[in-house]
């Protein structure tokens, strides 16, 4: 009985492990505002939210960057801080207490992937 058990849970246990999300401990990603305005980071590159591909002082859950001019912040250094695997702090300058609350992209419907031709 107690050999049943342990199968019993074994099995489960084998099953719903797979099933758990993996949760993202890096800033890499995608980052979407409320307005529509997006970002994208990939180790030390960036595509800005004006589009612009350039590159930056990146760390695991820190980033920085000097946008080009006419972005916002031009001149000045944009800094973001990974809060938790879907918030990201952004921040324009020393302005730590006026800081962007930027959220994890949701997938796109076009990123999945399509169903094979019958």
């Amino acid at each position: 009985m107690r050999f049943r058990l342990l199968k019993i849970c074994g099995a489960l246990l084998a099953i719903a492990g797979p099933a758990t999300p993996a949760l993202a401990d890096a800033i890499d990603g995608d980052w979407c505002q409320s307005d529509g305005r997006h970002f994208s980071i990939r180790g030390p590159d960036i595509v800005t939210p004006a589009g612009a591909r350039m590159q930056g002082d990146y760390a695991r859950h820190f980033f920085t960057y000097k946008p080009p001019a006419p972005e916002r912040g031009a001149g000045g250094t944009i800094s973001m801080r990974l809060v938790n695997e879907n918030t990201v702090h952004l921040s324009y300058g020393e302005a730590a207490a006026a800081a962007e609350v930027w959220e994890r992209c949701s997938p796109s419907t076009s990123a999945l992937p399509g169903r094979p031709a019958a």
